[in-house]
């Protein structure tokens, strides 16, 4: 239970200028037409659209599953124009090179006076928005050279540091049917990936209006809906959302509750999960129900949000061990079992009453 003198006097000690609450209040009145742009060329697939908002303007990175001929890189190019980000796909292949991405060194020639010098040709992971299709394509070498950009956004080639333009964000793909000739990857690259989201068949109604659209001649013209200096002003001002203590510690059991080696873990988790979540799984489950709460026009975080964000979260990061594969027992059925017997301690009514719709200071790492 969270103490309520407490919560009002953090609340009273929230500062938000008037630039940030013009970005905020542009936020809330563009979400709408965010989803409306890329209805435009995307039929359906409203929840993954939801789910890369939030990766986003969490500063995250995402991994998309999903089979061949979803849309996912129409997708991912279109949210890119709708916010004026400089896009790059990049096709992962067994024998792409680390410097085919981050780039290279060549050697180039003055022809006036013949010297020759070094000069840095950047490669296509100089880009606001990358996405690397198939990664699992190419080996451990390539896949880990995208692993300082995810985490450090910057890249290392010839001894030198070089920044790279912000926001950036990497989105990945990944075929759950085809395994052969491929490397899957190693866990700790997975754990850095914020959101894994699911890309699902369209419904009936939807492939229907898919094949009636694509099969038709048309021109769409996408419409800019926020620019990138109002990408970054919103990754600085989710970080600033309030969230209440009980909030934290419902996210903080959700992630603990999936740990073997842990006393006190439901049984069926002894049974089927081999590995549990880290400490990694708790941030991003309480920096994406920020994310979620201001993409909805709320300065508060609810355990609601926690909830709607634990299957991305989590089911990349709960390992299922043999006698669950044998049973058919998946990942996202483990969470589903911990989302309905954990326990919501608190009101968050009583909680967030009275508390003024403004801004906290930062309350993740």
């Amino acid at each position: 239970m969270t103490n309520q003198p407490a919560a009002a006097e953090a609340a009273a000690d929230m500062t938000v200028t008037p630039d940030e609450l013009t970005v905020v209040t542009r936020l809330r009145e563009s979400h709408a037409r965010l989803k409306a742009q890329l209805g435009k060329t995307i039929v359906g697939q409203e929840q993954v659209i939801e789910e890369l908002l939030i990766v986003l303007f969490s500063r995250g990175h995402c991994l998309l599953v999903g089979v061949p001929g979803l849309a996912k890189t129409l997708l991912v190019s279109t949210m890119a124009r709708t916010l004026n980000l400089t896009f790059n796909r990049i096709q992962f292949t067994p024998d792409l090179m680390p410097s085919d991405i981050t780039g290279t060194e060549m050697i180039e020639e003055d022809k006036t006076t013949g010297q020759r010098s070094l000069r840095y040709v950047k490669g296509p992971i100089f880009a606001n928005a990358i996405l690397a299709d198939e990664i699992n394509r190419t080996p451990p070498k390539t896949q880990a050279a995208l692993l300082e950009a995810m985490q450090e956004h910057q890249v290392t080639a010839g001894g030198v540091q070089r920044r790279l333009p912000e926001p950036f964000l990497v989105m990945a793909t990944q075929n759950p049917i085809e395994q052969e000739g491929t490397y899957p990857l190693p866990e700790a690259q997975l754990d850095r990936f914020m959101f894994n989201v699911l890309v699902n068949y369209p419904s009936e109604q939807e492939e229907f209006d898919i094949v009636r659209l694509t099969a038709a001649p048309r021109q769409i013209q996408v419409e800019q809906v926020l620019t990138a200096d109002d990408v970054l002003k919103l990754q600085d001002l989710v970080r600033k959302v309030p969230v209440a203590d009980h909030v934290i510690r419902y996210a903080l059991r959700l992630t603990r509750q999936t740990r073997v080696s842990q006393g006190n873990v439901p049984k069926f988790v002894k049974d089927y999960v081999d590995w549990g979540a880290g400490p990694r799984a708790s941030q991003y489950l309480v920096l994406a129900g920020k994310a979620r709460a201001l993409l909805r026009g709320r300065y508060h975080v609810s355990t609601e949000d926690i909830r709607a964000v634990a299957y991305p979260t989590l089911r990349h990061r709960v390992l299922t061990n043999f006698n669950a594969e044998a049973e058919g027992i998946r990942s996202d059925e483990i969470i589903r079992m911990l989302i309905e017997q954990t326990p919501q301690d608190g009101s968050e009514d009583s909680t967030t009453a009275g508390m003024p719709k403004v801004f906290a200071g930062p309350a993740t790492p």
